[in-house]
């Protein structure tokens, strides 16, 4: 049924209550000479004349009555179920799904759904952890984050963080190992390697030389494809590893890890949140976006600054050679 079929049924049921095609127009806030184009079009389209109709007074048809008994109770059902998502789309209650890759689920988005939970307690959240973007609609998604680059397709994505990509290592591995100092002397290091989640190959590492961003296979001594997997093995002393920002930052404050290769830091990733409309989205969805907003959006605990980076007090010596 089209909207102005609909729109006229409302109107032949409102002057058929009211008994005035004026007061019915007033009800709808449409003007009388709408008010009665839309009758004579439902007439015309109907092939029955359903009012009888003077300047003083207006009486159904026959035909005006056996649409009426039938229109009615449809179009209360249809009113009711018009009222009840509106009130679905104000309420904060509700089921609110949830994708984010695994990488920045902990670190990032776990603190605002904690917070989220405890502001909105009747939200039922319905988190899955993938690194890809499926189907919009068939996964039902009301909120999605991405790390790298922006999504693609009929979404809308913001940029919450820059997602900076530092090369570090623990002090015991640098005690035992030393430090490279070029990108070529990764190649004398045992490193860590991140599987892609799609294609499960090694991911190369990206490096800022100059203005460019040049990517650098790395022989990886040690390959997962879970990040808190990779950071264990470079806390552990067993690697260097490229870690994102949001990782490194509070271990490299913690005094855990060590900067590495600083004037090569990548920046030109980033962490997106997105979501399906800028104006049809539920109050649930608007409150967690907008408190994911406030929570990420530019917070500096998520990557180091040019200060923490080339902090001489972060970097342990380099192991002295014995005396021969």
């Amino acid at each position: 049924m089209a909207i102005n079929e609909l729109r006229a049924i409302s109107t032949f049921v409102k002057a058929a209550e009211l008994g005035s095609l004026r007061q019915a127009a007033a009800a709808q806030g449409i003007t009388p000479q709408a008010a009665s184009q839309a009758l004579v079009q439902l007439e015309s389209h109907l092939g029955v004349r359903l009012f009888h109709r003077t300047t003083r007074s207006l009486g159904l048809t026959e035909e005006g009555r056996q649409f009426l008994a039938s229109a009615q109770p449809g179009l209360a059902t249809l009113q009711q179920a018009v009222e009840e998502a509106r009130r679905g789309r104000e309420e904060m209650a509700g089921p609110l799904r949830i994708v984010a890759p695994r990488s920045i689920l902990l670190d990032v988005i776990w603190p605002v759904l904690t917070e989220f939970c405890r502001r909105h307690p009747d939200v039922e959240p319905d988190v899955q952890l993938d690194d890809r973007i499926g189907n919009w609609v068939e996964d039902r998604v009301d909120v999605g984050f991405r790390s790298g680059n922006p999504p693609e397709g009929s979404v809308v994505a913001r940029r919450l963080l820059t997602l900076q990509l530092i090369v570090c290592a623990a002090p015991s591995y640098i005690a035992q190992h030393g430090e490279p100092t070029t990108i070529e002397e990764l190649a004398q290091h045992r490193c860590t390697g991140f599987r892609h989640p799609a294609t499960g190959k090694p991911m190369p590492w990206e490096f800022q030389v100059g203005d460019d961003i040049v990517s650098r296979n790395i022989t990886a001594a040690f390959c997962t494809n879970d990040i808190e997997v990779e950071a264990r093995a470079v806390l552990g002393g067993h690697a260097i590893g490229q870690l994102v920002g949001v990782t490194a930052a509070p271990l490299v404050r913690s005094g855990q890890l060590v900067p590495l290769l600083t004037a090569h830091v990548a920046e030109h990733l980033g962490l997106f949140v997105y979501y399906g409309s800028r104006t049809a989205l539920p109050a649930r969805v608007r409150a967690f976006i907008d408190l994911a907003v406030e929570m990420v959006a530019g917070n500096p605990a998520f990557g180091l600054t040019a200060q923490e980076l080339t902090a001489p007090a972060a970097k342990p010596r380099r192991r002295k050679q014995a005396a021969a």
